[in-house]
């Protein structure tokens, strides 16, 4: 429950830090910082939850294959995010990443001029798209745990009760640790109706709920309603791996 705790405080920290983040001066050969530059850029674009979802995995699957120090990760993010929003139907225009990516990474620049700088990051963009799709097999769909969640927590807001569900935001923060763990490479490792449910456990352990008609000794068998092959430890595994996520971004 201590590493639950951890968890709420650095959520709350990181709302109070606010500074935009220097990307060139991080450690950009690793799946959390690209997965935060993915989610930083597809926000400015008003990109779809789901596209930046998809973006993140793919990101994460194609560098599971390749060494992220032999390629550009802020290419292979930016790629992965003009691929992403073409498998799920959401366009996000090559023109608008190009300018909103080089923004980010040289934060107060002015949008790029129709030019070579323009035209080489363009052409770089289209090649890595090529390079990704040919690495993930042309096998860029994906089964999100998004859709998951929303039938199990549909399906909970009448076993918590109204008063209950209204008062306390499980359901948001379910979703904040689901977005959350996208940043993680570790969210490939498992199936997505036990990832949708360990971040609804993670939320309801936050918040003290213990879900009515369940023993107290058992609470966590609420989810065998929904999934009947999730053991015990593989569920506390992945609520380790979800928490985990946050210490490196601390890091």
């Amino acid at each position: 429950m201590k590493d639950v705790i951890d968890v709420m405080e650095l959520q709350r920290e990181k709302s109070r830090r606010v500074v935009p983040l220097d990307y060139k001066q991080l450690d950009f050969n690793n799946g959390f910082t690209a997965a935060r530059f993915i989610f930083e850029c597809g926000i400015k674009l008003n990109g779809q939850p789901l596209t930046l979802a998809t973006a993140c995995m793919i990101m994460h699957r194609f560098f599971k294959e390749l060494d992220h120090s032999c390629y550009d990760t802020f290419l292979i993010a930016a790629s992965s995010l003009y691929l992403a929003g073409k498998v799920k139907d959401d366009p996000l225009k090559i023109r608008d990443i190009i300018n909103v990516a080089h923004n980010t990474l040289h934060r107060g620049s002015s949008p790029l001029e129709i030019g070579d700088e323009y035209w080489n990051m363009r052409d770089a963009i289209v090649q890595a798209e090529l390079l990704i799709m040919r690495v993930l097999k042309f096998e860029v769909g994906t089964t999100h745990p998004h859709k998951y969640m929303l039938h199990y927590l549909k399906s909970m807001e009448g076993w918590l009760g109204k008063q209950t569900w209204e008062t306390v935001p499980v359901a948001k923060l379910a979703q904040a640790f689901l977005q959350d763990f996208h940043h993680d490479p570790a969210i490939l490792d498992y199936p997505a109706q036990h990832i949708a449910v360990a971040c609804i456990s993670l939320s309801l352990q936050c918040y003290g709920i213990q879900l009515p008609l369940m023993e107290e000794s058992d609470d966590e068998a609420w989810y065998q309603v929904f999934v009947k092959d999730l053991p015990k430890d593989k569920h506390w595994e992945i609520l380790e791996k979800i928490m985990e996520a946050y210490s490196k971004e601390d890091k």
